[in-house]
């Protein structure tokens, strides 16, 4: 129950950020550098808590079902996200991404706490401007901005959904546990490549932007630090 009381935090974020880019578009070099951020802080979130996690069960095989389905999960999902056109079709494929968001929260809290709250802070960021790209994207085609901030807030009920679907993982053996931590880890590392810093890449980049990244990864390894 206590990773679907942290998915309040994230959900909020992306109705602010929804909210926010309806009421004033962002410019690109801020949403460049916040992406850079919200990349480094996902980044050293999977590295300090889900990777040492997986590596602790010493498990190949788990380790491989897990990794190689989410690979091919996130894989499917960048391959819908492609083919998606008009408002209804974002709104299916970005909302897939949000609740694989949630399943993988849901996760971090199955390898423990800290974990998950660290991972909490990671997502937050990330889906803050998911929040704002879609609001920005749904501007085009839907003139009230009271819809377009409704329809991503709807979405973002997926997010506790997704964290609900992660719940039962936590009874099962260590072993099993660690083949679905290694599955949120494909996801996450595919979050910060695949999405994150390709789209942060697309915008003006300037090594203040890039240091962003940097920023965030040292400040979330000071965050895991001071919580001992």
């Amino acid at each position: 129950m206590l990773a679907l009381t942290y998915t309040v935090i994230p959900v909020f974020a992306v109705i602010l950020g929804a909210a926010a880019a309806a009421i004033r578009k962002p410019g690109e070099s801020f949403v460049a550098a916040m992406q850079h951020l919200a990349a480094g802080v996902v980044f050293a979130a999977a590295a300090a808590e889900i990777l040492p996690q997986v590596m602790h069960q010493a498990s190949p095989t788990a380790t491989l079902l897990g990794g190689a389905l989410g690979v091919a999960v996130m894989l499917g999902l960048k391959s819908l996200e492609g083919r998606a056109a008009g408002p209804l079709a974002l709104l299916g494929a970005i909302g897939i991404d949000i609740f694989v968001d949630g399943l993988v929260l849901g996760l971090a809290f199955a390898a423990g706490a800290k974990a998950g709250v660290l991972l909490t802070i990671a997502l937050t960021l990330e889906v803050l401007f998911l929040g704002v790209t879609l609001a920005t994207e749904l501007g085009e085609t839907m003139k009230s901005r009271l819809k377009v901030v409704a329809a991503v807030a709807g979405l973002a009920l997926l997010l506790p959904v997704g964290a609900l679907a992660a719940l039962p993982v936590a009874t099962f053996s260590p072993v099993v546990v660690s083949g679905f931590l290694s599955f949120g880890l494909m996801a996450l590392l595919y979050l910060v490549t695949e999405e994150l810093l390709v789209e942060a890449h697309e915008k003006p980049d300037t090594p203040l932007i890039s240091a962003m990244f940097f920023a965030g990864f040292l400040a979330l390894l000071l965050i895991e630090e001071l919580l001992g």
